[in-house]
């Protein structure tokens, strides 16, 4: 009995301990004297993680909101105990991402290459093994390089104009969501792995398959996703895992047996894979490292999910806005028809570059529903904000409310409203240049936005020339966000009917 009473007491004083720790970790921003927004839990200014109902994008826009009401330019908010610093200044924000990067160079993601090999890609790399990759990753997404991808992004298309044809003539309606889903799975396959993945033949194969999993996080990951952003150094002492040993397996796998069939056969391809290949020969002919086998399949695994993902949510956005908007719909309709025209029929790479109101409705739906709504830096250096006395310190966290910046009616009148127009060359001057970040922006600006964006191009152009997309009886045009998932998307399929058009 005095052991349980002892057990008891211990509990009580451990927890009143832990309510202390929180709650003064909790005044962070008040001893600091800088504007913040006081946390409604012991959780601070996050909702629950393991019950989102709206997730983390719209809890930091709600907190951007709040303070653009105060009319501040920058203020703190809470993950737990962790202080969050939030700009809304965009010149504050242009340092942050670019003049002054060197103070925040990295996302603040902690990983473990030694327990979970996949995670030490690009997006999760900081400082020198950054920027070393970032530079032998560019030369990937140059213009001739993509001019050479072009045509894989043709031949993918026409299994999903078939696919769409078929559903046509039944009556159903799309699940366009899914469909694009399928398209860019099988574009990312070819040009990242040289593997033809047949999406919309087999709905199970493995690469779908996988995509689909890896972008519903379990709840082991979210976690850890919670203890990681709370102690960021924990992965360097606990063997912690993001990536499921399947999807690891799988990857790692295929990579090398891509690896081993090209180097024996002397097979070239003008992909991501095969660039690998080049810069191994030319490191074995210098006497220098290469990429381990890790290495190269994290790099193409990241190359997998942003690739598909971040292309097809945008174009499901789309699509979705010009079911519900006809009159944008057949504007951008008369410009596609018009490009197919002036090329004989035939869609090209310098084609589709010269499409400015493509270009425009692109924009504005990237605006409104940025692929990445929350951009995450972290100090690296201690940094002084410009004319203050405010000195942000080195490891403090950094979330940068793109979605809230881009709903924001200071910037973008009526914001709700779709309109292309907000990005003619004239609306486009009247704005600051870091108000529109869908990708980030500086040096880490996503590296494969010009790809994704030609995939987007690509992917309605074959759609809008041979469909009229109209939306489902009893589709909402209100999208409710899917409160889980990394990349903005919407929480449930994307109905949409389609009316074959005659020539």
């Amino acid at each position: 009995m005095p052991f349980v009473i002892e057990f008891i007491a211990g509990l009580v004083t451990l927890s009143f301990l832990f309510l202390l720790y929180v709650k003064y970790s909790q005044t962070y921003w008040s001893r600091k004297g800088i504007p913040y927004l006081k946390p409604h839990s012991l959780l601070g200014n996050i909702e629950n993680p393991f019950k989102r109902k709206r997730g983390l994008a719209l809890d930091v826009k709600a907190s951007y909101d709040t303070f653009k009401r105060r009319k501040i330019k920058y203020g703190g908010i809470y993950f737990f105990t962790e202080p969050i610093f939030m700009p809304l200044d965009t010149d504050l924000i242009k340092n942050i991402l670019s003049k002054d990067f060197p103070h925040f160079l990295g996302h603040g993601f902690q990983f473990n290459e030694k327990y979970d090999p996949l995670s030490g890609h690009l997006f999760n790399l900081e400082g020198e093994k950054w920027r070393n990759m970032r530079v032998k990753l560019s030369p990937t997404f140059t213009s001739g390089k993509m001019k050479y991808m072009f045509k894989t992004l043709l031949d993918c298309g026409g299994p999903m104009i078939d696919h769409v044809d078929n559903l046509c003539k039944s009556g159903e309606s799309l699940d366009i969501k899914e469909i694009l889903a399928c398209y860019t799975t099988d574009i990312i396959g070819s040009c990242a792995f040289g593997l033809e993945c047949n999406s919309f033949k087999d709905p199970n194969a493995e690469f779908r398959r996988y995509g689909r999993k890896l972008f519903i996080p379990s709840f082991k990951v979210l976690v850890l996703q919670f203890l990681i952003f709370w102690i960021p150094t924990l992965p360097r002492y606990v063997p912690l895992k993001f990536t499921p040993d399947d999807a690891e397996k799988f990857f790692i796998n295929a990579v090398k047996n891509i690896l081993d069939y090209r180097t024996v056969n002397n097979v070239k391809r003008h992909d991501f894979i095969q660039m690998f290949l080049e810069m191994q020969e030319k490191s074995k002919a210098e006497g220098t490292e290469g990429f381990t086998l890790n290495e190269i399949a994290a790099q193409a695994f990241i190359f997998f999910l942003a690739g598909f993902e971040t292309s097809s949510t945008t174009m499901t956005f789309c699509l979705h806005e010009l079911a519900f908007n006809q009159d944008i719909q057949d504007k951008l309709r008369e410009e596609i028809c018009e490009t197919y025209k002036k090329n004989n029929g035939e869609l090209t790479y310098d084609a589709i570059m010269e499409m400015k109101y493509m270009d425009d409705v692109l924009n504005e739906t990237l605006r409104k529903y940025p692929p990445v709504p929350t951009l995450n830096r972290v100090c690296s250096v201690d940094y002084t904000i410009p004319d203050t006395n405010f000195t942000i310190r080195k490891g403090t966290q950094v979330f940068i409310s793109s979605l809230g910046m881009h709903r924001d009616e200071e910037y973008y009148p009526n914001p709700t409203k779709f309109d292309p127009e907000r990005f003619s060359e004239e609306n486009k001057a009247t704005r600051p240049a870091f108000s529109f970040l869908p990708f980030g922006e500086g040096p880490r600006i996503c590296i494969g936005l010009r790809f994704g964006l030609m995939q987007a191009k690509v992917g309605l152009s074959m759609l809008l020339s041979n469909y009229k997309v109209k939306p489902e009886k009893n589709e909402s045009y209100n999208i409710r966000f899917d409160p889980k998932a990394f990349i903005l998307g919407k929480d449930g399929p994307v109905k949409l009917r389609t009316e074959k058009l005659t020539a």
